[in-house]
């Protein structure tokens, strides 16, 4: 079997820098125009809440109809870059036509087309760092790779915000388009040779000579309860956390209609810069603390912040609790890879775990933002965020009282003899 290249020399400075840009240009890309459109289809199409709410829903209802294939088909093939490549450039021609198009079905049209190429950008990103740096360092990797995909968001959200304010709102969906662009460059800098694709996909190093690593079943994935347990939490998660941010743009479209764009871009900001740091320290506590005292004080920011959001409609209040959302989201985007890659070690099913494990938490944050569009018009923003605090706290016990410490899971590789 092919030496991974975390046993090799080291990674190009080429492959490092290469993977900086990537995870910074497709920050704002895997979400399309998020917490945005709900603004743009209030404030430009004059839709209602549960009609927006199912247009945020239309994209994750597709990525998660379109994950775990996607996972899957990035395992299997050898054409990683040129896959990513080719989703980015869906998600930036569904931003710009969306601008120009008229009516609910074609919104809910383009938002399904833009959900199903982001479908295949994480696993894509996911599969590139593991097949470079190897299991050895993929810890640190991740939390740099969130770093960057932080300060991108940062990026985007004072580009969107400057846009939408002193320029018009379809400009908002044109940086989404650009950078897009931008991370097709990226994706196609990273040098082929580095890649190992085996590794790529979760093959565990260390096989005798003339043995090599063979994946597992893909049923076997469905029989580890420790994993179900872990998607069953996130899931949960996922429902509480989803539907937050766009609920508080619709607060401050109610409140601010004028400045609408540029205080969402605030608390995407503050969040964003609270999670470059964390998502820094993460990858390097997990490694001493273990995975699992991390990721609770992460999940229990959720919970917190949907109580505090209840305290006031201020904008300046809102920016505020932001932070909670930054520390949270900091920690749970480094911490789900790690946990991830440390169950499907040597299964050869990585990706294709990522993508079933982003399908169940997406059908936490689709039901979210279908869901708690009716409740706020039947019953307001605070008892929805009510509900939402509620829900965080079930995740966070499922989590803590079902899922193990992972990162002392260890699984040996599967060999077979080579033909």
């Amino acid at each position: 079997m092919r030496a991974s290249p975390a046993s090799a020399p080291g990674v190009s400075k080429q492959s490092k820098y290469s993977l900086d840009a990537l995870n910074f240009f497709l920050a704002d890309v895997r979400d399309g125009v998020g917490p945005y459109l709900a603004i743009f289809l209030l404030t430009q199409r004059n839709w209602s809440s549960s009609d927006i709410g199912v247009a945020i829903s239309a994209m994750g209802i597709a990525t998660l109809i379109a994950q775990t294939p996607a996972g899957g088909f990035i395992d299997r093939t050898k054409s990683k870059r040129a896959t990513t490549a080719v989703a980015a450039a869906f998600v930036a021609l569904s931003c710009v036509l969306m601008t120009f198009v008229q009516g609910y079905w074609p919104i809910i049209a383009l938002q399904a087309m833009c959900g199903v190429a982001a479908a295949f950008l994480a696993p894509g990103i996911a599969a590139l760092t593991l097949g470079i740096v190897g299991y050895k360092n993929l810890s640190r990797r991740t939390g740099r790779n969130e770093g960057f995909n932080h300060a991108g968001n940062v990026f985007a959200a004072v580009g969107a915000g400057l846009l939408g304010t002193y320029l018009s709102q379809n400009w908002i969906f044109y940086l989404v388009a650009g950078m897009s662009v931008a991370s097709i460059g990226a994706t196609f800098f990273i040098p082929e040779k580095e890649i190992n694709h085996d590794t790529a996909r979760g093959l565990a190093d260390g096989c005798a000579p003339g043995e090599e690593a063979k994946p597992g079943g893909y049923l076997d994935l469905f029989k580890d309860r420790t994993l179900l347990f872990f998607v069953s939490s996130m899931t949960v998660f996922h429902f509480a956390n989803a539907a937050m941010l766009p609920l508080v743009g619709q607060m401050l479209s109610k409140t601010k209609p004028e400045s609408a764009p540029f205080y969402m871009s605030a608390c995407i900001v503050v969040a964003q810069l609270v999670m470059i740091p964390v998502a820094l320290l993460a990858g390097k506590w997990s490694e001493t603390m273990g995975r699992k005292p991390v990721f609770l004080m992460g999940l229990a920011a959720l919970p917190l912040r949907g109580l505090l959001y209840t305290l006031s409609d201020n904008p300046n209040v809102l920016l505020a609790v932001q932070a909670l959302d930054g520390f949270g989201a900091g920690v749970f985007g480094v911490l789900s890879i790690l946990v991830v890659a440390d169950l499907t070690k040597g299964t050869g099913r990585y990706n294709l775990a990522l993508g079933a494990v982003a399908t169940a938490t997406g059908i936490g944050a689709s039901l979210s933002n279908g869901i708690t569009g009716f409740i706020v018009d039947s019953f307001g923003y605070d008892k929805t965020f009510l509900f939402l605090a509620a829900l965080g706290v079930l995740g966070l016990g499922l989590y803590w009282f079902l899922v193990p410490e992972t990162c002392k899971f260890e699984k040996e590789p599967v060999c077979e003899p080579a033909a």
